[in-house]
């Protein structure tokens, strides 16, 4: 492939500027501090204080897709491909619904974020996610956090490196897929483990415990984390999604970019 067109095949996928990358770290930094209070020798929290990350994520969302627009990497056409993009994925994601890890939209949203960059894929993850609780009411106080989760997993994807191209870009892309696909559930469990204190949890050794110190409670939520998803939710999602990568990767990653270059990205 010549130098000109692999510059093609490339052209819509956008570095994130300053105030892009600005709005991302605020609403990132603000999410892990609601998350990962369990881990910073908190005494006592209230268990679902994560809850507050939707109440961040929203405006945090409409600022990042405003602060793409105002700073180029985002016109009107590519405005209306993210909401085609979130449209589809939401109607996709029932069919899966995360029933036993099975998720139908994993590989969607890491597609995305790879074809259109970091910026665009961190918008469409929250916008997608929460197209798709409103049309199947799923809202509930684990949204912001499905939402924050999904923003991350597609803007990662828009942070792999642009070189690699080809066979390897898709084996890039599917072991990218496995590797957050674990993540996703690590973080999901973060979101309740810590309701289970009042359940006894914390006398089972896997609970947290508010009188644990941090190093202590990291200890039984890495345990709680293996016993109860990464055997077996986790790695159904980890598999699915490398799998519908491998198999579907290439095309749809193909079709994403030619209409990014038709939509003029800029």
């Amino acid at each position: 492939m010549t130098g000109r067109v692999r510059a093609a095949a490339a052209s819509s996928a956008q570095p994130a500027r300053w105030p892009t990358a600005l709005v991302i770290v605020v609403c990132s930094l603000a999410a892990l501090a609601l998350s990962v209070w369990p881990f910073l020798g908190v005494q006592a929290a209230d268990p679902v204080a994560s809850s507050g990350v939707l109440l961040i994520l929203l405006p945090g969302m409409m600022l990042l897709v405003l602060a793409q627009v105002m700073d180029g990497t985002m016109d009107v056409k590519a405005l209306a491909l993210l909401g085609v993009l979130s449209a589809a994925i939401a109607v996709v994601r029932p069919l899966g619904s995360g029933v036993g890890g099975f998720e139908t939209v994993f590989f969607l949203l890491i597609l995305g974020g790879r074809a259109f960059g970091a910026g665009f894929g961190f918008a469409l993850g929250g916008v997608a996610l929460l197209a798709s609780a409103l049309l199947t009411g799923g809202v509930g106080p684990w949204l912001g956090m499905q939402m924050v989760c999904a923003a991350w997993l597609a803007a990662g994807a828009g942070l792999l490196p642009r070189r690699v191209r080809g066979r390897r870009e898709i084996a890039l892309l599917a072991v990218y897929g496995i590797v957050s696909s674990y993540l996703f559930g690590a973080l999901m469990n973060l979101w309740f483990w810590p309701s289970l204190a009042g359940a006894g949890a914390a006398a089972s050794g896997v609970g947290f415990d508010p009188a644990a110190g941090a190093a202590r409670n990291l200890q039984r939520f890495v345990t709680f984390t293996l016993v109860t998803s990464t055997t077996s939710w986790d790695t159904v999602r980890a598999v699915t999604c490398a799998a519908a990568l491998v198999l579907l990767g290439r095309p749809i990653l193909g079709l994403l970019r030619r209409s990014g270059r038709a939509f003029s990205f800029q």
